[in-house]
């Protein structure tokens, strides 16, 4: 009786250790459940650091390039007041800009590869619609310009007044005539102007460019690992199957 007495006592407390350690061991697998899957932490956390910045770098650089386009285009409809709209593409940066602030507030919250509400699937879908838009954007302003560059590569100018007057060929009477008003000189036209036009086809196709990696980046980061995981998976868990039988 006495042994039994003894033993009981050393029974319920090793129980309670037990409990106790079962308990402790359901807290921390509760921290970690919060904090993430220990497997797919590594991978998290490249993604938050490589997956998240890169995206960010990228609408910066669409703002910084959509405001260059735009101060060079109204440098230029300065020039000359002659200038058509197609040929001073302030649409397009400005509407590059638009895109870029778009994605600056998408990646400043919380960037997730799978959307938790539908205002992040909402804005994620508008900027990839809009990025690919802003690159059609861009190579229609490329275009304008590399014609009017072809156009004055060819002119020749003389001044009337205050206009300086360009043909393609003059010893045609009937070549088409270029008239660009309130200009100092036809300096302005064959070399600044041309240099400006030389600019923005250069700047519009890094835009484009940078809008073709964002319209990947987003679907890479949504739709591919999406697609991969949904392919594997399936597999493993056919192949553990195999293995028990």
């Amino acid at each position: 009786m006495g042994a039994d007495g003894i033993n009981k006592p050393s029974a319920s407390l090793n129980n309670q250790k037990s409990s106790d350690q079962e308990k402790k061991e359901k807290a921390a697998m509760k921290k970690k459940g919060e904090k993430g899957d220990p497997k797919a932490g590594p991978d998290q956390e490249s993604y938050t650091c490589w997956g998240c910045r890169f995206p960010l770098l990228l609408a910066l650089l669409q703002l910084v390039l959509g405001i260059c386009v735009t101060v060079v285009a109204f440098i230029m409809a300065g020039s000359s007041s002659s200038l058509l709209v197609r040929d001073t593409p302030y649409w397009a940066g400005i509407t590059v800009c638009a895109v870029a602030l778009l994605g600056l507030c998408i990646f400043f919250m919380t960037y997730q590869v799978d959307e938790k509400t539908s205002c992040q699937f909402a804005m994620k879908l508008s900027y990839f619609v809009l990025s690919a838009i802003s690159l059609i954007i861009c190579l229609t302003a490329v275009a304008f310009a590399a014609h009017h560059y072809s156009q004055i590569t060819q002119f020749t100018c003389k001044m009337v007044h205050d206009t300086c007057d360009c043909k393609l060929d003059t010893s045609d009477p009937l070549s088409r005539s270029f008239g660009y008003h309130n200009v100092s000189d036809c300096v302005t036209i064959t070399s600044t102007i041309k240099l400006y036009l030389l600019l923005q086809m250069i700047l519009n196709l890094i835009i484009a460019i940078v809008c073709i990696v964002v319209c990947y980046v987003m679907w890479k980061h949504r739709y591919q690992v999406f697609y991969v995981g949904g392919y594997f998976f399936p597999m493993v868990s056919t192949e553990t199957e195999q293995q028990k039988v």
